[in-house]
């Protein structure tokens, strides 16, 4: 067995965290604003993006595996985290300004098609990115808590680069706004500059981490085995289902925001604040969070975090039945500002468990595989984000939605039903079956732990 590491310096929390920020750019505005900024902007039918978004997302967990598999199986000597991370900045780039830079020549299907293999590529390049980047954060450390405080410090820099989005799309949003405004010119050159802070973060992350050699070339060489290991570890297998419920409730929360702040809310332009007003809260509210999760443990703050989270976007569902705008706002900052915190709480713990989960699998196998483990976990999440995107797009085409003009009251339905009801029903649901059928806590771990190195000392 590996030699145990139980503490990361601060400098290698800084370097692991760092390529969030750059990361969690990206994904909020993605997220957020491309499914505006195409039926809004480009004047793509909000059906048509539906299934655009379906099928990326879709292809991006199948995709999501085979990274994982790959990585966990790299022997390179630089390392089979770091050596992926670094080779992802082209990909990334390229995927990222397509996304934002689409010819104007482009019209009707060439356009579609442009953006369908846009937004296909840049979520294929950021797996390349992102499987190995979790699955390195759980081999930096073996300690059940420490393991909370790093991917609680990835959560801060996702947090922080998602914030740092919203300035963008307060920008983007103005500009839409202008008489004179250029949009697509605007949104390209950020895109720009967005890649390139991205590649240097990956650039300096990649030359401070190290990888413990223990762990290489420890999967099996089958990867249909790898990927079967995961299914028939019992703690990863309820994980998946829990992860899968709750995903299909949050998926719709991102992409409706916009809509429902200008259509619903009738208050576009406080649209950056209100998500503001969650981002901040979820990244302050950090390290509170860690310190409580050794106080009462961290399965029971994470099943806390998700019912509080369903309790606060369901309480949002009122504001199509308030008069006036200022009530309106308020609940919805409300809702905001309580989903923002306990998002703080998932966004730490729930990686750190995953990680626990990985040491399960090495106590029956003898493996380290959390390229495989990540990547199975990310594929259930993509897959949820997938239907959820499909039935958003479709529910947005059918209930007779009209882009850039006020909504029937059966439009603002529809949205905060999505956007408020589904969010409350499934993140309670995933918050019963984590209370109920997850049974392995820090006990269950130091357990398996120790047991691992009275084997290896006996050997």
């Amino acid at each position: 067995m590996s030699k145990d590491i139980s503490k990361a310096s601060f400098g290698t929390t800084v370097a692991y965290g760092l390529p969030g920020i750059g990361a969690g750019y990206m994904y909020l505005l993605m997220s957020l604003y491309v499914m505006k900024f195409s039926t809004d902007v480009l004047l793509i039918a909000p059906a048509v993006m539906g299934v655009i978004f379906s099928i990326s997302r879709i292809w991006d967990a199948i995709s999501d595996p085979i990274a994982g598999y790959l990585s966990d199986r790299t022997t390179f000597k630089f390392g089979r985290r770091r050596s992926w991370m670094l080779l992802s900045f082209i990909p990334i780039s390229f995927g990222f300004l397509a996304v934002f830079s689409p010819p104007e020549s482009l019209q009707g299907e060439s356009l579609d098609l442009w953006m369908m293999i846009a937004i296909l590529s840049f979520y294929s390049a950021i797996t390349l990115f992102n499987v190995p980047h979790m699955a390195l954060g759980a081999e930096l450390s073996e300690d059940y808590h420490e393991r909370t405080r790093l991917f609680g410090v990835r959560h801060i820099g996702f947090t922080f680069g998602s914030i740092l989005s919203l300035v963008t799309m307060s920008l983007l949003i103005s500009e839409e706004t202008s008489p004179n405004g250029n949009v697509r010119d605007l949104a390209g050159n950020l895109a720009l500059v967005a890649v390139a802070a991205m590649s240097l973060m990956i650039f300096f992350s990649v030359s401070k981490l190290k990888e413990n050699p223990d762990f290489r070339n420890r999967v099996n060489k089958n990867p249909f085995k790898a990927f079967k290991d995961v299914w028939t570890n019992p703690h990863a297998r309820i994980l998946i289902i829990v992860l899968f419920i709750e995903n299909l409730g949050g998926a719709v929360i991102g992409v409706l925001t916009l809509y429902v702040t200008q259509y619903v809310v009738e208050a576009p332009e406080w649209a950056p604040l209100i998500i503001l007003a969650y981002m901040l809260p979820s990244a302050l509210s950090v390290p509170m969070w860690i310190p409580l999760s050794r106080k009462f443990g961290k399965i029971k703050l994470w099943v806390f975090s998700l019912a509080f989270t369903g309790i606060s976007f369901g309480g949002i569902f009122v504001i199509p039945f308030l008069d006036g705008v200022n009530e309106r706002l308020i609940v919805m900052f409300a809702g905001a500002l309580l989903g923002g915190m306990a998002a703080g709480c998932g966004g730490a713990i729930g990686p750190s468990v995953k990680g626990d989960v990985i040491d399960y699998d090495e106590y029956l196998t003898g493996e380290r595989k959390e390229g495989s483990y990540f990547a199975a976990l990310n594929f259930v999440f993509k897959s949820a984000t997938g239907i959820m995107l499909l039935v958003t797009g479709f529910v947005l085409q059918f209930s007779g939605f009209i882009p850039n003009q006020p909504q029937t009251m059966e439009v603002k339905v529809a949205l905060i039903s999505l956007y408020g009801l589904v969010p409350l029903v499934f993140y309670s649901l995933g918050a019963y079956l984590l209370l109920t059928k997850f049974k392995f806590g820090e006990k269950e771990h130091a357990a398996i732990k120790q047991e691992m190195t009275d084997n290896a000392e006996s050997i």
